[in-house]
């Protein structure tokens, strides 16, 4: 990997390696882009099975990053960290707490939150070290369990979908078939039940499908039934890489819009459903709930406040479908296009976020 060419290719700002011998840290942090505010991307811990891989991830997540926390109509650019080594048995409090020094060294152009393989625990030993960090536990003024937010702004972007593909954003009497039903997909349901709407569902665990049976009414399916169920709405919660070859001609759904990350295998599959006329809301759009609600941490976290925020993405998932029409593009470019427009408004009075900018972070958690 020619990683100057790459970061070129993609215009990435910063690529840095954090090594601390005595804790066994190896972690890499890379900052997409700050036009918009200081790059906010979690940290990800995973048994990398080489450093170039763990690298191209670090890269690839933070300008995921930047498209996503954009989109979301935040002034945050986009950056992520992943630490190389099992999170099962190689964490310690001092990998953290040096890894904590290594984020206050950047001076607030990055800030740092739980992803695979960190947690809440984690996130609180970082911030002995910084102020950079948001998901801490509730006792630093944390936002707390981020399930129910995200499901919010996936239900109100659902619903902006529906308006598209039915002329009414009521989901009421719609059948909703749910593709695993987590954390997130199950206040997802609880919210379509709610309104009213059908539900199926699916998952792996069958503790988790009896659990929305009961609470729902809800049918349940085998999970490789799920793609050909006759239903308005389609809502990938579970894995990425769903919409490909094999599932897109079982689709009867006239909406696709669910919580998963990574929902397309590959870009042709997104050009494909424009063309069978499904309506696609980006995933990155749709599940920014999360990245919404602890961004509100960074300036003393208030729910009320951020749960407002998120019924945004009831009119990014809007701004995506009018860019679509206009521009005559898929859902899912429009999506990217929105977030680089965006962008490139603000990059033409700055381009990057610098810490002794006005806008600087002013958070301060208490100790």
């Amino acid at each position: 990997m020619e990683i100057f060419d790459y970061m070129r290719k993609y215009d990435y700002e910063q690529l840095l390696f954090c090594h601390d011998d005595a804790s066994g840290l190896k972690a890499v942090i890379a900052i997409h882009d700050t036009t918009l505010g200081p790059a906010l991307g979690g940290t990800r811990m995973w048994t990398y099975a080489t450093e170039e891989a763990a690298i191209e991830d670090a890269l690839r997540l933070a300008r995921g990053m930047t498209y996503k926390n954009a989109a979301a109509g935040l002034n945050l650019g986009g950056g992520k960290t992943v630490i190389i080594g099992d999170p099962r048995k190689d964490k310690n409090e001092e990998m953290f707490r040096a890894f904590g020094r290594f984020i206050q060294g950047l001076g607030g152009r990055y800030i740092t939150a739980e992803d695979v393989g960190t947690t809440v625990e984690d996130m609180d030993i970082i911030h002995e070290e910084t102020d950079f960090v948001t998901g801490v536990s509730q006792t630093y003024g944390s936002s707390g369990n981020p399930s129910p937010v995200t499901a919010y702004g996936c239900y109100v972007g659902m619903k902006a979908a529906a308006k598209e593909a039915f002329g009414s954003d009521s989901l009421e009497g719609k059948t909703v078939a749910v593709q695993g039903v987590g954390h997130v997909a199950f206040e997802l349901c609880r919210y379509l039940h709610e309104e009213g709407a059908r539900l199926i569902v699916t998952d792996i665990s069958t503790e988790a499908v009896k659990r929305a049976v009961e609470a729902f009414g809800a049918k349940a399916v085998d999970p490789d039934d799920i793609y050909a169920q006759d239903c308005d709405i389609f809502a990938p919660c579970a894995l990425g890489a769903i919409l490909n070859d094999e599932t897109l001609p079982q689709l009867k759904a006239k909406v696709i819009a669910g919580s998963a990350n990574n929902q397309l295998k590959e870009p042709k599959h997104g050009d494909r459903l424009h063309e069978m006329g499904i309506l696609y809301a980006p995933d990155y759009v749709i599940n920014a709930g999360g990245v919404i609600n602890v961004a509100d941490e960074l300036h003393g976290y208030n729910r009320e406040r951020a749960m407002k925020k998120v019924e945004q993405v009831y009119y990014n998932v809007q701004k995506v479908i009018d860019i679509s029409k206009r521009d005559g593009i898929p859902s899912y470019l429009a999506a990217d296009r929105m977030a680089e427009e965006r962008i490139a408004k603000v990059s033409r009075a700055r381009s990057q976020f610098l810490p002794h900018n006005k806008h600087v972070l002013e958070k301060r958690l208490p100790r």
